[in-house]
């Protein structure tokens, strides 16, 4: 399964305020991974842009909530700074909704 990558919903407080951020409790350890690829939280917007190519990548079903049904895509960063890395993107399409919505991502192991 595809996700639609042009309708997914990557709210900026997600990518700014905690994968980026050095100083969100739980973000932070994930923010030395994406800031060491040369993501930085002025320029969220390159990594939104990133993520959305991971989504032309086959999508996993990885389970169920109450609130919907989330799914994995895993793929290559590029970053700014020409590093490169695996990562799992997270998703979930919510109960009669169709468009994606950013969960989290992580570095892939």
């Amino acid at each position: 399964m595809f996700l639609d990558a042009a309708a997914a919903i990557v709210p900026a407080e997600k990518l700014r305020d905690y994968l980026l951020s050095s100083v969100h409790p739980i973000g932070r350890y994930k923010s030395a991974f994406f800031r060491s690829l040369g993501y930085t939280q002025e320029q969220w917007h390159v990594l939104e842009r990133d993520l959305r190519a991971v989504l032309s990548n086959e999508a996993q079903v990885s389970g169920a909530t109450e609130y919907g049904q989330k799914f994995t895509v895993r793929g290559v960063l590029s970053g700014p700074n020409a590093r490169s890395a695996g990562i799992v993107s997270v998703w979930i399409i919510l109960v009669k909704e169709t468009a994606p919505r950013f969960v989290t991502a992580y570095p892939e192991e």
